[in-house]
């Protein structure tokens, strides 16, 4: 005859105290019973026969009082009716863990992060996605990915639309669109669904960066940037930096190792292309700069790797922000120069003005340039023109300086 037992109550389990020689089992029937430590712990555990094979198994229903004893008991009744169905509880509990778990690998943040994580982007150019990505995410993040609809994104882009940063808008598509891509092409999705939102954006005005491009104006912003008067190390980048005319970025983190002043070169390889190309870039440097440069060695040459260091740190280059913050203390605003106004100066002046080849200054300007044959021009092609070129713009920019007021 079957050993009756009789259910456990509330009670019951409180009043029971813990056993410092041995573990305690208090049955409730049908298999479910609760476990008392030597130290106390309670635990719910459910012994059954696994189907097919019969082999004994228990499986754990978590702590009490975290779990009552009605729940323990709802936890059974689901396990035996799996159990009727020849379904292993324990193998059951597995699957639903891994559909949760890859649940949560698949939402839309979850996978942002694994394709940052892939991309190499500039400090600067980090922080910028990093903030664009924080507002999606906090739309969007939740969301498994292959159940994002386009309203979805719409939504977060009218956020941005609504006041009026037509360009922020688009970036929040072009994003989306790229980790819904990635998605794709790891099989976790079907589809990049910002294609469907072809038109649903307003469209933003094109906007270039801050130049001056007319001679009389480029002169007189030259002739002003010899009169500033802030720190050295700036005093220096602001006056180098229309003369080799690369990006921003590229002057801040210019380092020593990089710069033969005997042989008059930099050469460098851009963030832009690093990670697709790997090609160096070469700045042919004008006697000006070579001799600007020269004076700068005996400020920062000993102290730091960076050309043109940070005034707090030596150990870090010059802040993104101070070439522009110079420019407005020179009296510009952001709708006259910018640190990458000098790149479109260069390019317009030296195109119609010193009439040189247009492929050359694209080429200088680390543009990507190709050939007849749509073959990329090696970096080092034209080389010696390019020291023409460059000696030729220096030459121009001191002349016409001088003639400014004369």
């Amino acid at each position: 005859m079957p050993k009756i037992v009789i259910p456990l109550t509330d009670t019951k389990i409180k009043t029971t105290k813990a056993n410092p020689d041995q573990i305690q089992k208090l049955a409730d029937g049908n298999g479910l019973f609760l476990t008392i430590s030597k130290t106390g712990d309670k635990t719910w555990r459910f012994d059954y026969s696994r189907p097919y094979t019969k082999k004994r198994n228990s499986l754990s229903f978590g702590s009490y009082p975290n779990v009552t004893l009605a729940q323990a008991r709802i936890k059974r009744e689901e396990a035996r009716t799996l159990l009727a169905q020849n379904i292993d509880p324990h193998i059951e509990k597995k699957r639903i863990e891994n559909e949760i778990f890859n649940a949560n690998k698949n939402i839309f943040s979850e996978l942002t992060k694994e394709w940052m994580s892939k991309q190499e982007f500039a400090e600067s150019t980090l922080r910028g996605q990093q903030s664009l990505l924080e507002v999606i995410n906090q739309h969007i993040g939740l969301i498994p990915v292959h159940e994002i609809k386009p309203t979805d994104i719409l939504k977060v882009c009218q956020i941005y639309e609504k006041e009026e940063k037509l360009e922020t808008a688009k970036k929040v598509k072009v994003k989306c669109g790229q980790i819904l891509r990635y998605a794709v092409s790891i099989g976790l999705c079907e589809r990049d669904v910002t294609q469907d939102l072809r038109g649903a954006l307003k469209t933003p005005k094109v906007t270039h960066m801050a130049a001056l491009v007319e001679p009389k104006d480029f002169a007189q912003l030259l002739q002003d940037i010899d009169y500033y008067q802030g720190s050295a190390i700036t005093r220096y980048a602001l006056r180098i930096a229309p003369l080799v005319f690369v990006r921003p970025g590229e002057l801040r983190h210019a380092q020593w190792k990089d710069i033969d002043l005997e042989q008059g070169l930099w050469s460098y390889t851009p963030p832009k292309t690093k990670s697709k190309t790997g090609v160096q870039h070469i700045v042919p440097l004008s006697t000006q700069v070579i001799h600007l440069l020269s004076e700068l060695a005996q400020i920062t040459r000993y102290k730091s790797e960076y050309v043109f260091p940070a005034t707090t740190s030596n150990l870090k280059p010059m802040s993104e922000n101070t070439i522009n913050q110079a420019l407005r203390r020179l009296g510009y605003t952001s709708e006259q120069a910018c640190g990458h106004g000098f790149r479109a100066s260069a390019r317009t002046i030296l195109e119609e003005v010193l009439d040189f080849p247009i492929e050359l200054i694209e080429q200088q300007l680390a543009h990507q340039v190709k050939d007849m044959h749509g073959r990329a021009y090696n970096r080092t092609k034209h080389l010696e023109k390019r020291k023409i070129m460059m000696q030729k713009w220096a030459d121009y920019c001191e002349q016409i300086k001088k003639d400014v007021h004369d």
